[in-house]
């Protein structure tokens, strides 16, 4: 008898500016049976920036109302901003046997690979602080101050999974350092193809 594959969620997390987002609109072309959730969010929309499809823009009245109602996965906020993953998606794809591709931040990240069993946690980093710093800036999307605040809070987050490590308590199963693009793309889809060829959870 065949082994029955189980859906899995796959959680990408690591700081503003690693490339994270570039890296999974290189490998959605090759990946099938594969969703990828939309989070909700209420900081401003960005020039090109669609709703229902790169985020769900909210109010903070309508984002906490569906915090209250436990309309999301994970919730977390960040530079003053609430980002959160809709449960109802979620838990839709993943009962028809689709893996789910989740792109958010740290804390949510954890909150997820510890509790939900089917979630496998991969980080992305960038080669050092200097260069996300180039990135942040040649994105030309944010402010002086907000790119002050992203540098503090990427060098916690990279500290934070530094000590989890050497804690054993790790809660990324996979780490990839976004020095070359061509070549995170790929090991990014290596690594969702190994993930996705095991037919149990971690």
């Amino acid at each position: 008898m065949e082994s029955e594959l189980i859906a899995k969620l796959i959680v990408i997390s690591g700081p503003s500016g690693a490339g994270k987002g570039t890296l999974i609109k290189s490998v959605l072309p090759s990946l099938d049976n594969f969703v990828v959730s939309v989070s909700a969010t209420t900081r401003g929309r960005r020039a090109g920036e669609r709703q229902g499809v790169d985020y769900h823009f909210l109010s903070r009245r309508e984002f906490l109302r569906k915090v209250e109602e436990g309309l999301f996965l994970e919730w977390a906020e960040y530079g003053g901003n609430l980002y959160g993953t809709p449960r109802d998606f979620v838990d839709a794809a993943l009962s028809t046997g689709k893996d789910v591709l989740l792109e958010i931040e740290l804390e949510g990240a954890r909150q997820i690979v510890e509790h939900c069993p089917v979630a496998v946690g991969i980080f992305i980093a960038p080669p050092d602080l200097q260069i996300l710093e180039g990135r942040l800036r040649d994105r030309k999307t944010d402010s002086e101050a907000d790119i002050t605040l992203r540098l503090a809070r990427a060098c916690d987050e990279l500290e934070a999974v530094e000590r989890d490590r050497a804690e054993g308590g790790l809660c990324f199963d996979y780490a990839i350092v976004n020095d070359d693009l061509e070549q995170a793309s790929r090991e990014l889809l290596t690594t969702i193809q190994q993930i996705r060829a095991g037919n149990t959870a971690r």
